[in-house]
């Protein structure tokens, strides 16, 4: 009974997620868990060795997944990755955009090329998924976009500029496109990660860095990446997050709370 319940509260069986950026640490996590719970996944991002090495470890947990090539910094990949999804898997009812860069430095030492790098893979990317796939899912009577913010879109930390700025962005997007979708059925929510061991991470982790991060989180440790699934499972849910759109979710081991 209790099984059964879960299921119909967080289950995702039948339904077909694109996660761009799957090829990456904290996106293979979520395509791990959104198969776990039941979907078709289709594991997009611009590296076809870790996409397919992915795919083959969600079938060898029992979940089904599809690789498909995709490129956040063009449109018309995003816009070829909705249609081979649809030939593929005849539908898509989740996205979850993951993709994500970093550069770190001083403020006064951001070269313009890093800046507009990061604010196109991040922001600019973001609001292609949100657009071209929110398109579709609006024509179809529903859907959920998942998108991927950051701790530092509430919170200031050095040398990480470009990348808060284009988080908190995403985080003021996600809400902008939740009130235009929401009449057409689609939700739209932002997961916002604390520090967890992903590749945006390791260009601003020294010694000095990592063991002060460690003494603002109450938590005093890293996330690991599964810790990220129960509340993308939530929020990309049709039952468990049915009324919620437009909400920002700290994971971050209270790093958020202890600093306001």
């Amino acid at each position: 009974m209790a099984r059964d319940y879960l299921e119909q509260l967080f289950g995702l069986s039948g339904q077909v997620a694109v996660v761009v950026g799957g090829t990456g640490v904290l996106g293979g996590a979520l395509c791990e868990g959104i198969a776990q719970a039941g979907a078709k996944v289709v594991v997009a991002g611009n590296s076809r060795q870790r996409g397919e090495e992915r795919m083959r470890h969600i079938e060898s947990l029992g979940g089904q997944a599809v690789f498909l090539p995709a490129d956040v910094g063009r449109r018309d990949s995003l816009e070829i990755l909705l249609a081979d999804t649809i030939a593929a898997l005849g539908r898509v009812d989740m996205l979850v955009n993951c993709a994500g860069v970093n550069s770190a430095s001083a403020y006064l030492d951001v070269a313009d090329e890093d800046w507009q790098r990061v604010i196109d893979v991040n922001l600019r990317g973001t609001h292609w998924g949100c657009q071209i796939f929110g398109a579709h899912m609006a024509a179809a009577g529903g859907g959920s976009i998942l998108n991927i913010g950051s701790v530092t879109a509430a919170l200031p930390l050095s040398r990480v500029f470009a990348y808060s700025a284009s988080k908190a962005a995403v985080v003021n997007l996600s809400q902008n496109v939740a009130r235009e979708l929401a009449p057409s059925g689609v939700r739209v929510n932002v997961l916002c990660p604390g520090f967890f061991p992903a590749e945006q991470n390791r260009a601003i982790l020294d010694e000095t860095r990592t063991a002060s991060i460690m003494a603002q989180t109450p938590m005093a440790r890293f996330g690991q990446p599964e810790e990220l699934v129960g509340p993308a499972l939530l929020l990309l849910s049709r039952t468990a997050g049915s009324f919620m759109t437009g909400a920002a979710c700290y994971v971050d081991g209270g790093f958020t709370a202890m600093r306001f």
